[in-house]
């Protein structure tokens, strides 16, 4: 374990120093008319120009009183044409808003400029005051809508590594485990969880992205604009992969865990769900979306296969305390855990290059803080798998021996139960790296 975290920490420290910065979310570059601009006469149109190419469909552009302008493309891709009505004291004030085509993550800001024939220096002071006042309410999403994308990404996280690694622990370590009612309600569990937090995705993305608040996330309407857009059929996709997986777990239940066709169909519906989770990230940010996107799904598999089993292991099979299970599960994951780590390790560095790219941007960004906080709790669970494996190889055959003695399996437990708490942190930090820019 400490020969993986020394080389774990010489690659990252190679990586970012010859790594070149990622790109971030979409933004604004100019406008013509300026913000602050003083133009002679009311211009008919608004020119908005962002860094990459937008559809026209993402851009939004409201006055402070809501009123959404109509937004044309123009012969750029990434250059938008807003027409302009003409205000009665010659000020205008605009909040923009416009959704990343890759992760659908909402950037905004506002825009402000007078007439210099109509509107005088005090005309264009009181203009200003509704302005700024809009600019808190109406020119970033709401916290709640984003605090609920959160939750809503990290139990989608949880279903996800609960439902592929419960999958992958009964197929190939334990297939007793289908008639398990502890392991079938977990697998239940995780199915239902992760259904509904792709549905409540949908509707809270097009919240976001609107910068709309909770009750547009209900809005039927917003499912239907959402549902246009890259994101929304990211999210209709993963769906239909939960719909699909339901067929998956009624085999298992019925007890085809060694029938090759349900092999075959788990390991597609395996790749579907990875696949989905990993498009709404931020592993295509960097200069090489290709090697994100391999990184992004071996390390999406490598904590489903660590998590699922940790929480199949701790909730089905040590309450059972059976010898003969103990004897030929607990050895068999973990190795299964110590090859997963070692893909979440290799592929998270990668995934750090790719997105982070400098020193700088994970010292003094928000988004290399949150990575450096991840990376930090990752340490704890690894200390504490670390004590789990010091157990198997010490104190396994003494558990076998004394039939699931419950005195020496708790100290087990009790490491099991402390590393499946630190993931849970984990994947919460991992739902607010989604959200947060990645490092430029």
């Amino acid at each position: 374990m400490r020969r993986l975290l020394l080389l774990a920490a010489l690659l990252l420290c190679t990586l970012l120093g010859t790594a070149q910065p990622a790109s971030a979310h979409t933004e604004l570059v100019s406008s013509s008319p300026k913000d602050g601009a003083t133009p002679a006469k009311a211009p008919t149109h608004l020119t908005l120009t962002f860094d990459e190419a937008v559809d026209v469909a993402d851009v939004r552009v409201l006055t402070v009183d809501g009123d959404r302008l109509p937004v044309s493309r123009t012969a750029h891709r990434n250059v938008v044409r807003v027409a302009l009505g003409s205000p009665a004291d010659g000020s205008f004030a605009l909040v923009w808003s416009v959704v990343d085509e890759e992760d659908g993550h909402a950037s905004s800001g506002r825009i402000a400029f007078s007439v210099a024939a109509k509107a005088a220096p005090a005309d264009r002071a009181k203009a200003s005051a509704p302005a700024d006042s809009a600019e808190s309410s109406a020119s970033a999403p709401s916290p709640s809508v984003r605090q609920c994308l959160v939750a809503a990404r990290w139990a989608g996280y949880l279903a996800l590594a609960l439902f592929v690694g419960g999958l992958a622990f009964v197929a190939l370590l334990w297939p007793g485990g289908a008639y398990e009612p502890r392991a079938r309600a977990l697998l239940g569990f995780a199915w239902t969880v992760g259904l509904l937090a792709t549905v409540a995705a949908v509707g809270l993305q097009g919240a976001y992205a609107s910068l709309g608040g909770l009750r547009d996330a209900l809005d039927p309407a917003t499912y239907a604009d959402v549902l246009g857009t890259r994101p929304g059929i990211v999210l209709a996709a993963r769906g239909l992969m939960w719909v699909l997986a339901a067929v998956v777990l009624a085999a298992l239940l019925q007890g085809a865990a060694r029938s090759p066709g349900w092999r075959v169909g788990a390991l597609a519906v395996t790749f579907g769900l990875l696949r989905t989770t990993g498009m709404a990230g931020h592993n295509s940010e960097g200069s090489e979306p290709t090697w994100g996107a391999v990184a992004d799904f071996l390390h999406l598999l490598g904590a489903a296969l660590w998590i699922g089993g940790l929480a199949m292991l701790t909730l089905a099979v040590l309450p059972r305390r059976r010898p003969g299970e103990l004897a030929e599960v607990v050895p068999g994951y973990a190795r299964l855990a110590a090859l997963s780590v070692t893909g979440i390790v290799g592929a998270g560095l990668v995934l750090a290059w790719q997105v982070v790219g400098s020193y700088d941007a994970l010292l003094h960004t928000s988004y290399g803080h949150l990575l450096l906080v991840k990376t930090a709790v990752l340490g704890g669970v690894l200390v504490a798998a670390d004590a789990s494996r010091q157990w198997v190889r010490t104190r396994l055959d003494l558990a076998v021996l004394l039939r699931g003695d419950a005195a020496t399996v708790r100290s087990f437990g009790y490491s099991v139960a402390a590393e499946t708490g630190l993931v849970l942190v984990v994947l919460a930090v991992t739902s607010l790296l989604v959200t947060a820019d990645p490092g430029r």
